[in-house]
């Protein structure tokens, strides 16, 4: 079995989680630095002549507090990608059946599965963007591919999914 790693879609999936995140932190620097350079400019122009620029302290607040909001998730995403791609270099996918049982609480049965006398892997979702929430509950009875990454966590993906979800497991009758 070759790992999951050197599947060309288990690559692309990554790499595009990868630039997901770098998206995320470029913007967070972008923001960050506007709303210092919107800091410098206003205080440059109240110490001219006295006059201030409306609503400038909020948007110097709302740049400067998103953007490192987004450098986190950007960094955070970026890790995850790191860890992922690592984790994956060293199992094999498993291919199964995706239930889904709420918002994100998912039943992956592999391969084989026998509802009389196996357990399913139970997970719960790690994303909270809807859209992606959205396109994992879209391949409800639908054949996947997880891949366990370390401790409870899993990576999830299905053929022409073009991305990779992650899922923590969720302790049970197992």
């Amino acid at each position: 079995m070759h790992p999951a790693s050197e599947d060309p879609n288990t690559r692309t999936a990554l790499a595009t989680h990868q630039v997901g995140a770098l998206r995320w932190l470029g913007g967070g620097v972008i923001a960050v630095v506007l709303g210092v350079l919107l800091a410098v400019a206003a205080v440059a122009m109240a110490g001219d002549d006295g006059r201030r620029v409306p609503a400038a302290g909020v948007a110097v607040v709302v740049l400067v507090v998103g953007g490192l909001v987004a450098v986190g998730v950007g960094a955070g995403a970026l890790l995850r990608t790191h860890r992922w791609r690592q984790a994956l270099a060293a199992t094999t996918w498993r291919t199964g059946t995706l239930r889904i049982a709420g918002p994100a609480a998912l039943s992956f049965e592999p391969a084989g599965y026998d509802e009389l006398a196996d357990e399913p892997v139970r997970l719960r979702l790690l994303s909270t963007a809807v859209w992606r929430t959205r396109a994992v509950q879209a391949l409800d009875g639908g054949t996947v591919r997880a891949a366990p990454v370390g401790g409870d966590r899993w990576v999830l993906t299905a053929d022409g999914a073009g991305t990779v979800w992650g899922a923590r497991e969720v302790p049970g009758r197992r």
